[in-house]
């Protein structure tokens, strides 16, 4: 089976790439934001992007810093219908990526410029009216708290930077959705 993991910036397109995946290419698209934020609903908290981070440290912490990786690849695995591959997105964590890597994944970084991105998830009717309710400094700064680990010496933190540098590929999304299919299409059919 195929593995693509997808990591960027928020508002990038990660969940486009995702879809895109899905529709044209038969992946098993898993978003392991919408596990967290299952997560959270269970528990009883706000789902917010803090929240998010909690919960998927402590996941980490517990069942191993490949979890998010480990719990998309079994979705795709236990799926009945037969996928040729599986896509999980986002990657945030250091560890996460390398583990995706190591189990034989491509690690694909996303990105566009800050205010298209904050534009897209404003505009967009994503379901998370309270995660992207935020004014364009609140997104920046929910970003740079992404960015970089809260605790370096904790490894089950986040920190795209790091994700970032261990990207195989990069897509950069600054265009309409066709062009962004055709990006895929010249990384994916090579």
């Amino acid at each position: 089976m195929k593995i693509i993991g997808t990591s960027g910036t928020n508002g990038s397109g990660k969940d486009t790439v995702g879809e895109i995946l899905a529709e044209k290419y038969n992946y098993l698209f898993v978003s392991v934001s919408d596990l967290l934020r299952m997560e959270c609903r269970k528990r009883g908290i706000a789902v917010s992007r803090e929240n998010l981070r909690m919960v998927s440290a402590e996941w980490r912490r517990e069942f191993g810093l490949g979890v998010l990786v480990d719990k998309a690849v079994e979705l795709a695995q236990n799926a009945q219908k037969q996928y040729d591959g599986v896509v999980a997105s986002p990657m945030r964590n250091v560890a996460e990526a390398q583990h995706l890597r190591d189990i034989g994944g491509t690690l694909v970084w996303i990105d566009a410029d800050p205010h298209l991105r904050y534009e897209r998830i404003r505009s967009a009717n994503r379901g998370r009216a309270d995660e992207d309710n935020k004014t364009y400094e609140e997104f920046l700064a929910e970003e740079a708290a992404e960015m970089h680990p809260s605790d370096p010496t904790d490894p089950s933190v986040l920190n795209m930077a790091g994700v970032k540098v261990l990207a195989d590929v990069t897509i950069l999304n600054e265009s309409d959705l066709p062009s962004l299919e055709k990006a895929i299409e010249v990384v994916f059919k090579s």
